[in-house]
């Protein structure tokens, strides 16, 4: 294995760990706007685990008027910050900030977000 392989491997594990236990929430959707991967704050925040997350969509998540048209202004914009009410499990709604943009992983356009609350 080369060098360059090996440090690409190196840096694509540090980095999937570090987002994993990251201090924002973190969430890749498609353009269905189904969640694809969540991060560990994600999940504790939000109060679910990951399967239950990943058995979302976006706009189940994202409760508040307008979460629809966000996604789509970001998919045809490649990017969109705001506010966001994300519901969590137990019902109750946290109002957090975002920031999400458009990537391509494994020639596959994907929607990654993240996301704190409002506040911090």
């Amino acid at each position: 294995m080369s060098s360059g392989v090996a440090h690409d491997l190196i840096q694509q594990s540090l980095l999937g760990d570090a987002v994993d236990e990251g201090p924002v929430a973190v969430f890749v959707a498609d353009e269905d706007r189904r969640y694809l991967a969540v991060n560990r704050y994600a999940c504790m925040l939000l109060g679910y685990t990951r399967e239950e997350l990943l058995g979302l969509t976006v706009t189940d998540v994202a409760v508040n008027t307008g979460a629809a048209e966000d996604y789509d202004q970001m998919m045809r914009e490649g990017g969109h910050a705001g506010l966001a009410i994300l519901r969590r499990k137990d019902g109750s709604e946290l109002p957090m900030n975002f920031r999400a943009a458009e990537a391509t992983v494994g020639g596959m356009a994907v929607y990654v977000g993240v996301c704190w609350p409002v506040g911090e």
